[in-house]
């Protein structure tokens, strides 16, 4: 049936347009008696429940930064099976992000182009949500906040722009994630370099407090730059990483380069960054301590998929641009296949 909708339908659409739609679709099921109906189709198996971070997870598989930006998708997510939800990335600062058009498909390579650059209302509007969200009876979500950035801040006064999110979001999260590795916010990148990645991380840590804090890197970061941040981020005493974020290569890409330069610059996601974030994972899990927690995320479309990044050292596992080609039903045929 979706794949039906998505080729006649939603696949005609704007893209930004077709993902708010959906997205009204998630938060109806995150109500009563929508929520019922759906949990009960989709829970995972018992066999799934995964511990990592200190917290317990339903199943390793779970939403990745960037579908629900501001914290408003937390219930119906949860309620179609996925294992926690990595809300943001939200800045201390409410901002528009960049100008539209900004979100692509690629249909053809299964992937997705967005240029959004962090569009959100900002930490003091997400810090409001999620407190409701800890007041409801019942709510069991892991939620995880992915902090970036404000666009307007200079990047010499990025640490105060983190440090200023975390106070007010480390205390509701799960844990944290602190991202510098968009390449759609000017210079956030270069944070990545580790005499400037070192104070940040460190500060932050201060700012979160017990809350488990992680760095979300770039795939497209040399061997030797992943090995460095990797070692500084076991060093600062960070509770883990997430491998990786959306990449600027178009290598590979079996769309017509038309296509592709219409799409124009920004983060490419979905099956093309398979192989690149399977290499990353490989290459930091030998790096870090055992118990040091991994989440990979980057290409992952099925639960052969998933699997093979837990087989591979990974702690959990993440996924955002294939639940736009496979529909609602994603994470139930993820967790019904690892089940099995």
């Amino acid at each position: 049936m979706y794949p039906f909708l998505f080729r006649v339908v939603l696949s005609r659409l704007d893209a930004e347009f077709a993902h708010h739609c959906g997205m009204a679709v998630v938060r109806v099921l995150g109500v009563p008696p929508f929520s019922w109906a759906a949990r009960a189709l989709t829970r995972p198996a018992p066999q799934l429940h995964t511990t990592a971070l200190g917290l317990s997870f339903d199943s390793p598989f779970g939403v990745a930064a960037g579908f629900d930006k501001n914290v408003v998708g937390v219930r119906g997510l949860t309620a179609l099976g996925f294992g926690h939800v990595e809300v943001g990335t939200v800045t201390a600062l409410p901002q528009q992000g960049n100008p539209k058009p900004r979100l692509f498909r690629l249909i053809g390579d299964r992937a997705v182009v967005n240029r959004m650059g962090f569009n959100n209302r900002g930490a003091a509007a997400a810090a409001t949500r999620l407190a409701r969200l800890r007041r409801r009876r019942g709510h069991r979500a892991v939620i995880g906040v992915n902090i970036g950035k404000s666009r307007v801040v200079d990047v010499a006064d990025a640490t105060a722009d983190y440090v200023r999110s975390a106070r007010l979001l480390a205390p509701l999260a799960d844990y944290l994630a602190v991202n510098v590795s968009s390449p759609n916010t000017p210079g956030l990148r270069g944070l990545q370099a580790v005499q400037t990645l070192r104070p940040l991380l460190q500060a932050v840590k201060d700012a979160a407090g017990p809350t488990p804090l992680l760095v979300k890197i770039a795939p497209d970061l040399s061997d030797d730059e992943i090995d460095h941040i990797a070692r500084l981020a076991v060093e600062v005493g960070l509770a883990g990483i997430i491998v990786t974020n959306t990449t600027i290569s178009r290598e590979g890409l079996s769309a017509d380069p038309a296509t592709v330069a219409a799409a124009g610059e920004g983060g490419l996601s979905g099956a093309p960054l398979k192989a690149r974030s399977m290499a990353v994972l490989r290459r930091v899990r030998a790096v870090v301590p055992a118990a040091f927690t991994v989440i990979s995320v980057g290409g992952v479309e099925t639960a052969d998929d998933v699997r093979e990044r837990l087989e591979a050292g990974a702690n959990l596992v993440q996924g955002y641009t294939a639940f736009l080609y496979r529909g609602p039903l994603w994470a139930r045929q993820i967790n019904r296949g690892l089940a099995r």
